[in-house]
């Protein structure tokens, strides 16, 4: 049985978007696990951008309605997991990266019920925030290593703040845009207004951190800053799914170094956790609400959220999106 049509944005080149009407999940359908959502708002990933750009997906096939986007909050309208209710608002992934449109089914491994206290745009910010701890976690212990963050968008501007609170002695940032506006509710104890190989070139010794993110992403260039940046025995997270299958990396360096590379994305069975971990972290550091958020665009202006989220500037951290037309 079908409910009628529902609005979906579907891609139908490099940087385009179309507003359509596609038909919508059918009630009683639903597989074990599953959940129904009528998605209150989304937020674009980095991870989103070079699918809008035009890189194909080996995932879901070209014309996907909704597709790319899987950072999502929303209304449960039927569940098939237990321990999701109808009626819950929820953050987490849309599995089928198809978070454009105004219903989505996704597995509830991957969705979180939060508070209702957080309204749809600001819970956006506890998705990436799930990932960010998951990934520090995976590091171990930070406390009084000197923490650097290439990259200070939304992603590595969580990153310096979950280091810092972590115990990090020192967290430096490198951007080429600005981000001096928010360093200090980061926890951003210097910032560096550079690109990564310039700041890598030029660094001395004694100011080499132990522990690098490298959360740029989307080119092959700033690992091989990230290698060169570190210090002895000293520890680089890649964060992000990258473009090129393959980077080429200062081997050399790295073993003769004695350094460690690591990277990895958040295990399934730990997303419900690190969702409901981020909600709590948000809760004790509420100032990353404004300080994370760009102003959120409807999802009838997606096209344009994407085309400002590609040229990330000061003042404009995460870009989201919010229901209506």
């Amino acid at each position: 049985m079908s409910l009628g049509p529902m609005w979906a944005l579907t891609q139908t080149g490099p940087g385009r978007l179309r507003w359509s009407q596609v038909p919508r999940p059918a009630p009683g359908a639903l597989s074990g696990g599953e959940v129904l959502l009528r998605v209150l708002a989304g937020g674009i990933c980095g991870s989103d951008l070079p699918f809008f750009q035009g890189h194909r997906s080996p995932a879901v096939a070209p014309g996907t309605a909704g597709f790319p986007l899987h950072e999502i909050v929303g209304e449960v309208i039927e569940s098939r997991y237990e321990a999701i209710r109808v009626g819950e608002t929820v953050v987490g992934w849309a599995t089928g990266q198809n978070g454009l449109a105004e219903y989505v089914v996704s597995a509830g491994h991957s969705l979180h019920a939060y508070s209702p206290g957080l309204d749809p745009v600001t819970a956006v910010l506890l998705q990436p925030l799930a990932c960010v701890l998951y990934a520090v976690e995976q590091l171990g212990e930070v406390t009084g290593k000197h923490a650097a963050v290439l990259g200070v968008g939304p992603i590595g501007a969580l990153f310096a703040h979950v280091l810092k609170t972590r115990g990090a002695a020192k967290v430096t940032g490198v951007d080429r845009v600005d981000r001096s506006d928010v360093r200090t509710v980061l926890g951003i104890d210097e910032f560096v207004h550079a690109d990564a190989s310039t700041w890598a070139a030029g660094i001395a010794d004694a100011d080499r951190p132990n522990l690098l993110v490298e959360a740029i992403g989307h080119q092959v260039e700033t690992m091989t800053a990230a290698i060169q940046a570190a210090a002895y025995e000293g520890r680089v997270f890649y964060f992000g799914i990258p473009n090129d299958a393959v980077y080429p990396i200062p081997m050399t360096m790295l073993l003769r170094k004695n350094m460690t590379l690591t990277s990895g994305v958040t295990a399934l069975p730990a997303r419900r956790r690190v969702l409901a971990a981020a909600e709590e972290y948000l809760v004790r550091f509420p100032e990353l609400i404004d300080a994370c958020l760009a102003s959120p665009y409807k999802f009838s202006d997606a096209e344009a959220a994407f085309e400002a989220a590609v040229r990330p500037r000061t003042g404009q951290m995460k870009v989201t999106l919010s229901e209506g037309a």
